[in-house]
């Protein structure tokens, strides 16, 4: 029987391994599912999701040298991830915090120059570093002599 990719199939779990499970497929045929593509979640014992002689939904995703490569995560439609979860389970409510939006100034700052903006940007830089202990000691030199 000639199976195409991306094509799901139904097989039995004929034996599992520690790199993952062997499944039989219709036309006789089987395929390996690897332990990384038994679960969306992290699989340390393979054991914990299947076990042998249990009918799975699989996909297949390659074929190498004749052996069929097989997935029971892409058979399955994805879970949603965690925050889209909590998103769609908690009402949209306001946030707890408000921001005060900053003084405003009589300029407008469509009104200055970008040179404006730079230079007052600069004093702001330089009296938050004067103020940081840090950089107190920036013009001596801690070489020895």
């Amino acid at each position: 029987m000639q199976f195409e990719i991306g094509e799901v199939l139904e097989g039995k779990v004929t034996g599992i391994t520690k790199f993952g499970a062997f499944v039989a497929l219709p036309g006789g045929q089987s395929g390996l599912v690897h332990i990384s593509e038994v679960a969306n979640a992290y699989v340390a014992d393979i054991h914990d999701f299947l076990s042998v002689g249990q009918t799975v939904k699989v996909k297949l995703i390659s074929i190498n040298d004749g052996k069929l490569n097989l997935s029971v995560k892409k058979a399955e439609p994805a879970p949603k991830p965690a925050f889209e979860r909590q998103r769609q389970e908690k009402p949209n409510r306001q946030p707890q915090r408000t921001v005060q939006a900053p003084p405003q100034t009589q300029e407008t700052s469509a009104d200055k120059s970008f040179e404006d903006k730079l230079k007052k940007f600069m004093q702001e830089s330089d009296s938050r570093i004067a103020g940081n202990p840090m950089y107190a000691d920036r013009g001596k030199s801690r070489r020895r002599r």
